[in-house]
């Protein structure tokens, strides 16, 4: 895993009647991730009305981190991660928006950047009518860990 300097948040509590990640077997399923920060959503709105692609980008990557805190919390050690095998990103957008997969990217450069080639993944970028407390972006995810 590449060394790099990122500050990992502690996983938001969850919102709804959910845990924030469940293992089976050599898998973490991670719940979706909104783009909290220090407890207060940092981009809400519309991609293609409220808020640019760069903007959804960076709400992305903060998805990301989230989703890397809920996932360190859960397994103790990011070290054991083996393989980001998928993540969805759902992006809250106008009729007519287009570049959903412009926005994902900030989650899934994240994951390269943190695990390198271990980090590259499958993934789906949809959009969707409306988010949960009017978030931006959501994502989740599935890693492989060691046992």
């Amino acid at each position: 895993m590449p060394q790099i300097d990122i500050r990992l948040p502690d996983p938001p509590t969850p919102a709804g009647s959910y845990i924030p990640a469940v293992r089976v077997g050599n898998f973490v399923y991670l719940s979706g991730q909104i783009p909290f920060v220090e407890g207060q959503i940092k981009y809400k709105g519309k991609l293609g009305k409220d808020v640019t692609v760069d903007q959804g980008y960076q709400a992305a990557r903060v998805c990301g981190l989230n989703a890397l805190g809920a996932l360190k919390n859960e397994i103790g050690d990011l070290h054991r991660v083996r393989r980001i095998v998928k993540l969805s990103g759902y992006v809250n957008s106008t009729e007519d928006f287009t570049d959903h997969p412009k926005v994902v990217n900030g989650a899934s450069d994240l994951m390269s950047e943190v695990f390198g080639d271990i980090g590259r993944h499958s993934r789906i970028a949809l959009g969707a009518n409306s988010l949960p407390l009017g978030s931006a972006v959501e994502i989740d995810l599935i890693a492989e860990i060691s046992g």
